[in-house]
């Protein structure tokens, strides 16, 4: 049989490094041959987690077909947020819990989404309902892909069987998940070497909200004013963005994780949809959304609903 490749989204996050490492583990575990890759670069809070667990970055592909002829999707569905040749290959298996997607497929395939606050919660499941002993390195990797979706348990998105299993995978890993998750959350919220191309593409994502096309970025941060001292060039590299991809909406989102509010800019031509979706007043393309901080729960379905 030959090779699978395991990879998430473009502009990785943490849960989608880890589940991809993590899974392909789990697959190989049990006799299968299978690779973790990445479709971009890895961010600093990933970074923190993979240094802390003493595991190697996945490598980076921009095609797959060239490669194998089946994949595996984790941390996502949606076409447009995986690799730009999906089309061409078989895609085998999904482990995801977003909402479903311009997808679709030729053929039938093992799809498993569930209404919880990270991947990597479904993955140590799967790791029980197999019978297969969790190791320190990925327990590690599972607990901090929890922790970062969850903002360290904050977050609406997060439910009880996350807590719960990052409660089990700190024990394997040996760590305090209070003191760790704040260190991890912090070491990604260091932007001080950071372009702005690099804050808004960072964790990034393309969206199909009726006929509009708007992509989402979110950027943690322990102070806003950090981020939004650099409005104009932030802006200025939105704009290009919005030119270049045709996109009708581009919206950042600076989440600070010490206060759990966030505060969003809005470019292009849809930008005013971002003031009826949410009920605020846009001033100079920015507003406070208070007790937000999940894209997937908080600032997708209105946006989603607004363009239906």
């Amino acid at each position: 049989m030959s090779k699978t490749l395991i990879f998430g989204h473009k502009s990785p996050d943490t849960d989608t490094i880890c589940s991809a490492l993590v899974y392909s583990d789990l697959k190989n575990s049990l006799g299968l041959d299978t690779e973790p890759v990445r479709l971009g670069e890895v961010n600093a809070e990933t970074q923190y987690a993979l240094d802390q667990f003493n595991v190697e970055a996945p490598r980076l592909v921009e095609r797959v077909s060239d490669e194998v002829e089946q994949v595996i999707l984790v941390d996502h569905n949606e076409r447009q947020q995986s690799v730009d040749d999906i089309e061409d290959v078989q895609v085998t298996e999904v482990i995801d819990h977003h909402r479903i997607a311009n997808f679709e497929t030729k053929g039938p395939l093992y799809y498993r989404a569930e209404p919880v606050g990270c991947t990597a919660t479904i993955l140590n499941k799967i790791y029980k309902e197999k019978g297969l002993e969790v190791s320190k390195p990925m327990a590690g990797l599972m607990l901090s892909a929890i922790i970062s979706d969850s903002l360290l348990f904050k977050s609406p998105t997060c439910t009880d069987e996350d807590v719960e299993a990052a409660k089990e995978l700190a024990e394997i890993a040996g760590v305090n998940a209070e003191e760790y998750g704040l260190q991890m959350l912090k070491a990604g919220a260091d932007i001080s070497d950071k372009t702005a191309e690099e804050l808004i593409t960072g964790d990034a994502k393309e969206f199909t909200m009726g006929s509009k096309k708007v992509e989402i970025a979110q950027v943690n941060t322990v102070d806003t004013d950090d981020v939004l001292t650099r409005k104009a060039e932030l802006e200025a590299a939105m704009e290009k963005t919005v030119s270049e991809k045709g996109l009708d909406l581009f919206l950042l989102v600076v989440t600070d994780i010490l206060t759990n509010n966030s505060t969003v800019v809005a470019v292009g031509e849809q930008a005013a949809a971002v003031s009826q979706a949410f009920d605020v007043a846009l001033e100079g393309n920015q507003a406070v959304l208070e007790g937000v901080v999940s894209r997937k729960k908080q600032i997708v379905p209105p946006l989603n609903q607004h363009f239906a």
